[in-house]
């Protein structure tokens, strides 16, 4: 009997597992713009922690294994800002970033919180531009950082994070 991914909220035990994890992850951004300096491949073990009491970070579990996480914060404007959304190379293309995107809008949002989500990514990153078109962000920004990196700016109206959610469990309600 296979064992099933759950998500959760993330503990300071699980610090290290994400480190880690976003170490794998963030190999092949690097090898993509030849550039092994990037934020998550130099963030510290107390950085990770920080970002477990400065925000919201959700990780999927297999077992006890961390095999996806993602962070996210709403500022002052009802902005919420998602990062790091990383799942274990092996674990990929099963729909888990889709549904840990899901979970972290929803925590984000919970109470009305985030009026507008907001992520970046790189321009040559077509898989993450793929699955965040796909969940209805769409590209308003650009921001050329040097010749081998242009930063895009992706984003949603909470409202349309919404949207997919009512439509499933209108389509449930009918079918029962």
């Amino acid at each position: 009997m296979g064992m099933s991914v759950t998500i959760s909220a993330a503990t300071e035990a699980d610090s290290e597992q994400i480190l880690k994890l976003q170490y794998l992850c963030y190999q092949s951004e690097a090898q993509l713009y030849g550039d092994y300096s990037i934020e998550p491949l130099t963030q510290s073990l107390d950085s990770v922690r920080a970002d477990l009491t400065g925000g919201t970070v959700l990780v999927a579990r297999l077992g006890d294994e961390v095999v996806a996480s993602v962070r996210g914060t709403v500022g002052p404007d009802g902005t919420a800002r998602i990062g790091k959304l990383i799942v274990h190379p092996r674990m990929q293309r099963h729909g888990l970033g889709g549904r840990l995107l899901a979970a972290v809008e929803s925590a984000l949002g919970a109470g009305g919180t985030a009026k507008r989500f907001e992520l970046l990514t790189g321009h040559r990153s077509e898989h993450n531009l793929r699955l965040y078109r796909k969940h209805g962000y769409t590209a308003v920004a650009t921001e050329r950082v040097d010749e081998r990196l242009t930063v895009v700016t992706l984003a949603k109206s909470a409202e349309a994070a919404e949207a997919p959610k009512e439509a499933a469990a209108a389509a449930f309600a009918a079918s029962a």
